[in-house]
């Protein structure tokens, strides 16, 4: 393999081992219960004007959707990124003969 890759490969691990490392005994949480806790200390007599309309089942469900939402959009990008790299070979391909 190219030493390119094997430097992509080594930033991944990095980018990914650092922060669990850095934070060993810190709770996994979410945005949402960050943002719910900073409106409490805010306003604490907020009330939400907006409801979702289909509420997850549990948090596995939640986190089934979340994950196929980011499988679909990394499929939609990785289409655009092929397709737009074949486009521009072929123009250079046409172009140069």
């Amino acid at each position: 393999m190219n030493w390119k890759v094997w430097a992509v490969l080594a930033a991944v691990v990095v980018i990914s081992a650092v922060p669990l490392w850095l934070a060993a005994g810190a709770p996994f949480g979410g945005a949402d219960d960050v943002a719910k806790q900073a409106i409490g200390t805010i306003k604490p007599g907020y009330q939400p004007w907006f409801s979702p309309l289909i509420e997850p089942a549990s948090g596995e469900v939640a986190s089934l959707l979340f994950a196929l939402q980011a499988a679909v959009g990394a499929g939609v990008i990785g289409y655009w990124l092929g397709l737009s790299t074949a486009r521009a070979r072929q123009a250079k391909e046409h172009d140069a003969n």
